[in-house]
């Protein structure tokens, strides 16, 4: 455990949320020394990284796709550890397989020439040329904007565009943030399969790509760069992460929901839970959707601005379970789509509808890259996106009609599922989970060239409390909700003026869980 100089007294901090942003701030409050409590509502951690156990089978709900790798490797580093050693992870080299209607299928590789010849032989020479100067365009995206914005403290429009460089005007135009991404992939691409595959990289963020920025095509390289398999399943990135967290000193409390937040002297300063305790800090760190922050009392509603109804990302209905694939060969990550994908976003975003020919992604967590059946059942995980809670709520009858709908999309596509045992989580079911959200995973919906510095950074308007998650700046994804974290974590050191001593931040003897380990290179993600 971090020390501070001889004599100085340890600030206290609690963290609310035992989400990934939360776990991250954790960590490294305690390895710097501060005396740092997490509290947290449900019985483990991980937040949006949740499993469930059907037919005796853990299966991950959350996000599913493990990438930039190389945050948390830097992540552990700084703490004094290594990932290898609490993870075990393989590199993907298919990255998901895609199925149309019209009985095409294309793999994605990590590989760029790998994917110029598939997709020379999936649709043409043009289109594979077409798709090279889109790869090349996504990459100077995400570099011009992986110092400068994805992983500093949230930038306006003016102190972006100075930290990438006023002499980088042309990386500075080449973010396009003024094009929406649907008719940006137009360049590129004349098949409409195409422009489906890659618009499809908006909903990494709860969007559509009718209505997102062009930037998001940086999630294409993002993707490219790494990923991963995590062995054991996304919950043991959680459970990585509160058991280092804990091995450099914080303390967790589980099944104990945080109601409100104190504030005396105009600055927070406890907080009390719902078994009547009160916890006081000297800095306290909520890892939440912003609008969650109504629920502690009006000084934390004001503390932030809350995600308007209408500005909500996309939820989802899921089904998790033991069942059957017949017809279509499957890697881990499969997405199978509709044939009228304007439609699709159209029933979502405009009449807060279910879609009636959706993209349906499915998850055979006992896959991975090779289409060999794991044997007659396996562990499977749909989703299908669907709004928001709203004036029109998808009650029973309709996530019955969303199912059917999604099995035609896959019956169409060659692919015919049989559940021996699912479990289904709904948009209401979410809104739940993850109070005041009405059911958004992914915080506001990236809509537009201002979205993206509209979010909280990580100091609120409320002296000593701190935000961290999806909905907070860089934004959402398992990464983006760690560097969040992080970017709370080192606010609150900075306010605290605390300085440990250097020498208590030496790697520690590392706690190496069972298992082996496999070293990613730097690498770079999204959610399912």
């Amino acid at each position: 455990m971090a020390t501070g100089p001889a004599g100085a007294k340890r600030p206290k901090v609690i963290i609310v949320g035992a989400g990934v942003g939360g776990l991250a701030a954790a960590l490294i409050s305690a390895a710097q020394g501060l005396d740092t409590l997490v509290i947290e509502a449900a019985g483990a951690p991980g937040g949006k990284l949740r499993s469930v156990d059907v037919a005796g089978q853990s299966l991950d709900v959350g996000p599913t796709v493990f990438t930039l790798a190389d945050v948390f490797e830097s992540l552990f580093e700084e703490c004094g550890g290594a990932l290898r050693d609490h993870l075990t992870l393989t590199r993907a080299e298919r990255l998901a397989r895609h199925f149309w209607t019209d009985g095409s299928r294309l793999d994605l590789f990590a590989d760029i020439e790998a994917n110029v010849a598939a997709i020379r032989d999936f649709s043409d020479a043009r289109e594979a040329e077409g798709y090279r100067a889109f790869a090349a365009r996504a990459a100077r995206i995400h570099a011009t904007l992986d110092r400068s914005y994805m992983r500093a403290s949230r930038p306006n429009p003016i102190s972006l565009a100075a930290r990438i460089g006023w002499r980088r005007w042309r990386d500075i135009l080449a973010i396009s943030p003024f094009q929406t991404l649907w008719p940006a992939l137009g360049a590129h691409f004349r098949d409409p399969r195409l422009r489906q595959l890659f618009g499809r990289y908006a909903t990494y963020c709860g969007s559509s790509p009718f209505l997102a920025p062009a930037t998001l095509m940086l999630v294409a390289d993002v993707e490219r760069e790494g990923v991963w398999y995590v062995e054991g399943g996304m919950i043991k990135l959680a459970e990585a992460l509160a058991g280092f967290a804990e091995a450099r000193g914080a303390r967790f409390q589980y099944g104990e929901r945080v109601e409100s937040l104190v504030v005396e002297g105009g600055r927070a300063r406890a907080v009390v839970t719902d078994s009547g305790k009160r916890f006081e800090a000297d800095a306290i760190l909520y890892n939440g959707d912003v609008s969650g922050l109504g629920l502690l009392g009006p000084q934390a509603q004001a503390a932030a601005k809350p995600t308007p109804p209408g500005a909500r990302s996309l939820s989802a209905v899921t089904f998790a379970g033991v069942g059957s694939i017949e017809g279509a060969p499957l890697i881990r990550h499969n997405v199978f789509f509709g044939d009228d994908y304007p439609e699709e976003f159209d029933a979502i975003f405009k009449r807060g509808r279910a879609p009636a020919r959706p993209t349906v992604y499915v998850c055979a967590g006992d896959r991975g890259d090779a289409d060999t059946k794991p044997g007659e059942t396996e562990r499977l995980f749909c989703l299908i996106n669907a709004p928001p809670e709203g004036p029109h709520a998808l009650g029973g009858q309709e996530i019955e009609r969303c199912e059917k709908a999604a099995m035609r999309v896959m019956e169409d596509c060659g692919a015919r599922l049989t559940w021996t045992q699912r479990a289904v989580t709904t948009p209401a079911d979410f809104a739940t989970f993850f109070p005041a959200t009405g059911g958004a995973l992914y915080g506001p919906a990236t809509h537009g060239w201002r979205a993206s510095f509209m979010r909280p950074g990580a100091r609120s308007r409320l002296p000593g409390l701190y935000l961290a998650g999806g909905g907070v700046h860089p934004g959402p994804g398992v990464p983006m909700a760690a560097l969040s974290g992080r970017q709370a974590a080192l606010a609150m050191l900075s306010d605290l003026s605390w300085r440990p001593d250097p020498t208590s931040l030496r790697p520690s003897r590392r706690e190496a869980t069972s298992g082996g380990t496999s070293t990613p290179s730097a690498t770079t993600d999204s959610m399912v």
